[in-house]
Parts: C-alpha cells; structure tokens; sequence
C-alpha cells in the first residue's frame, strides 16, 4: 500500500531554511511500529502522520514520532502540517482567519489559519498552560555539558524545566556571543537533565522583545532548527519572570548557527497566574512522494 508524504521547511519562508519536516496525509492504517520505522527512515526532528480523529469536534488526529519515540505534541510539526493541509484543501480557505481543533497526544487543541489570496500565510497554535519545575541542576556541570563557561549564564535568570506540552530546560546566557560558543557533549547534556526534559533551549535575549536561542537535543541529531514547544515554553517562562509582558510579541531567531535561520513568534496570555502561550509561524513546501509499505 502507497502512503502520500511532503517535507516541508517549517518557520520560515524560504526553502532550505527552518526547520525540515515529513507530513504523512494518510496515516490511517498504519501501526506505531510501522510510523516509527518511517520516521527512523526520514531521519528528521519529527515526521507526522495524519489520521482521522476518534474526537468528533477534531478535524484531524496528529501522531507525531521522532526517530526514538511519539511525541504528545511539539511545536514545527503542528504549524507544519496545518499550514500543508490549508494549502491542499483540507481547511477551506477564506480571507481573515480560520480556527479548526486538532487532536494530539495532549488533548484537543486549538489551531489558528490566516489566509490572504486564497492562500495561507500563518499558521498559530495554542499551547497547553505552562507548568514549571525547579531544575536543581549543578550549574558547573550544566556549563560543561554545554561546552561553555559558568560566568556565561545570565546572572539574572535561573535555568527551569516548563512544559506547554512537553518538559524542555530553559537555559538563560548572558549574551548571543555565549550561544555560539556551545559545544555540546551528549552523554554529559544526557546525564545532567536526565528524564526531565526533551531538550535544553539556550537563549539569549537582545530587548525589544526579541530572543536568540539554540535547540540541543542529547541525541543523535543534536540540534533542532526550531522548536515551537520549547518557544511556547520560553515565553512562559520570560512572562513569569518580569522579562515579557502578556500579549506583547515575542520574536525568536533559532538555528542561525546551523545555516538554517527560523522565524518564531511568541504571544503569551496571562489569567491569575495560568500562562498560555500561543506560537505562530510560516511555512514552504518542499518536495513529495510517495511510500510502499
């Protein structure tokens, strides 16, 4: 049986930058073990596969897998995926915005479109209310892991693991100098977070609401593009900690490092102290075909 697939280049505009990512439109039928076989053989942050929701107020079910497991939910592959399926159809296309629901593995969420020409220009999903966690973390050995120096951390900032989704720890460093000079060592990044986090987002903030920031992943692919999870999680983060106003933007640049600039913006509301970032981002189709299994 033949599956349909697309790649995509995924917050931003421009092919060949961003962050890569496989779209599977009819997923239905398949077994994990077969969508994680895909998935290892694409070989890409994540790969989606579409299948038709077991929510009736969903209009599509997301299975997301990395090359190791499925993800609850993470952040490229859903402005992704909505931004390929408003393209071929699946959301009918009108000027203004469209809000859908999508089912994932951390429930039923929502999911803005804005069209313009017929065609969409944004894709924004609205995350789960933030947790924190302290991250007891001896910091000599986080600085380590990371191949940089103590006195690079941001002296006004603590690093903590927050989840919208999907624990990540936030690192804050003092400078964008400081992100360029990491270094990572996997099994040390691996042994210093331990099961608490999926990654560890290094960020650097430059003011006017804007934000530098890495993605290190301690596993094979070592680094991520863009991580709209983890984004969400940051703006979280930056709100309850003074630095971030509710509502205002926050512009992220991520994977600048990696040859592969992405563009994420960050807008977090504020209820008592329940915090919900809602992520936003474009995207560029980049190639398709088909798989036999």
């Amino acid at each position: 049986m033949e599956h349909r697939f697309y790649t995509l280049d995924v917050f931003t505009n421009n092919r060949f930058e961003g962050n890569p990512l496989a779209v599977f439109t009819d997923g239905d039928g398949l077994s994990d073990d077969q969508m994680l076989a895909i998935a290892r053989e694409m070989n890409l942050s994540e790969t989606v596969f579409v299948q038709k929701p077991t929510e009736e107020e969903a209009l599509a079910r997301l299975r997301i897998f990395t090359t190791k497991e499925e993800l609850k939910l993470a952040g490229h592959p859903v402005i992704g995926t909505w931004f390929l399926l408003a393209e071929l159809g699946v959301v009918p296309a009108q000027d203004g915005g469209v809000h859908i629901l999508q089912e994932t593995g951390a429930g039923v969420l929502p999911v803005e479109i804005r069209f313009k020409d017929g065609r969409p220009q944004r894709v924004t999903m609205t995350q789960k209310e933030a947790i924190f966690k302290p991250a007891k973390i001896n910091k000599k050995k986080l600085a380590s892991a990371l191949g940089i120096l103590p006195k690079d951390f941001d002296p006004k900032l603590q690093p903590e693991f927050v989840s919208t989704g999907i624990f990540n720890l936030m690192v804050p460093l003092r400078s964008r100098a400081a992100l360029g000079k990491i270094a990572m060592n996997m099994t040390e990044l691996r042994r210093v977070q331990g099961k608490n986090a999926t990654m560890a987002y290094c960020f650097a903030l430059s003011g006017n609401g804007k934000a530098f920031s890495r993605g290190m992943l301690p596993w094979e692919l070592y680094e991520d593009a863009a991580t709209g999870s983890a984004a969400g999680s940051l703006g979280a983060y930056l709100v309850r900690n003074g630095k971030l106003a509710p509502g205002h933007t926050l512009s992220i640049l991520q994977g600048a490092e990696m040859g592969r600039p992405s563009q994420i913006e960050v807008e977090v509301t504020q209820s008592g102290k329940k915090l919900v970032p809602r992520v936003s981002g474009a995207a560029v189709k980049v190639f398709e075909g088909t798989i036999r299994i």
